[in-house]
């Protein structure tokens, strides 16, 4: 009868500390690991955003300058062929959003809007050059470039901050592993 005592107490006992790792794998099995093609994307569109704000802030120092209309439509005809670019890889970030990981959803959640705000920008620099040549240099104008070089520096920058939680939690990960630490 003790015997049978010790079972039921250790199987009262095993069935909830069995339960609880049950419940712990559950809960890191149902955690979405970070997307390579994810991450991959969102290096090529920091690519692409970094040669935007370089190619806004030029062409909003032109503003400041008496370079001719000419030079103004060459530099944002770059700046809509960089901004197409990260067009075409932010739809690949949006096609791969069903693997991403919750960080890397929210990051291109947040990337879409920027993204849209700057070629709504550049919208508004194309139409006043097309349309005034000689009006460039007026203060509406230097606004537009302004603005769109606002636009380009905030996205160059969300993006770079999110690659860099990126590399940072997949550090912090391997060394967690390397070291063999319990997962936070």
């Amino acid at each position: 009868m003790n015997r049978n005592i010790k079972t039921t107490w250790i199987l009262t006992l095993a069935l909830p500390v069995a339960g609880f790792f049950a419940i712990s794998s559950a809960i890191k099995a149902g955690e979405v690991p970070d997307s390579e093609q994810v991450n991959r994307l969102l290096s090529d569109v920091k690519t692409q955003a970094f040669e935007l704000k370089e190619d806004a802030a030029i062409m909003e120092t032109f503003s400041r300058s008496s370079v001719p209309w000419e030079s103004h439509a060459m530099a944002i005809n770059q700046i809509r062929d960089h901004l197409n670019e990260a067009g075409r890889q932010l739809k690949k970030l949006e096609d791969a959003r069903a693997t991403a990981s919750p960080w890397q959803a929210t990051a291109i959640d947040r990337i879409g809007p920027l993204l849209r705000q700057l070629a709504s920008d550049t919208s508004a620099v194309i139409e006043r050059v097309n349309s005034s040549h000689g009006r460039i240099h007026t203060g509406d104008y230097q606004e537009y470039l302004e603005a769109n070089a606002d636009s380009a520096d905030q996205l160059a920058q969300l993006i770079s901050d999110f690659v860099n939680y990126g590399r940072t939690k997949d550090r912090q990960e391997r060394l967690t592993n390397k070291l063999e630490l319990p997962n936070p």
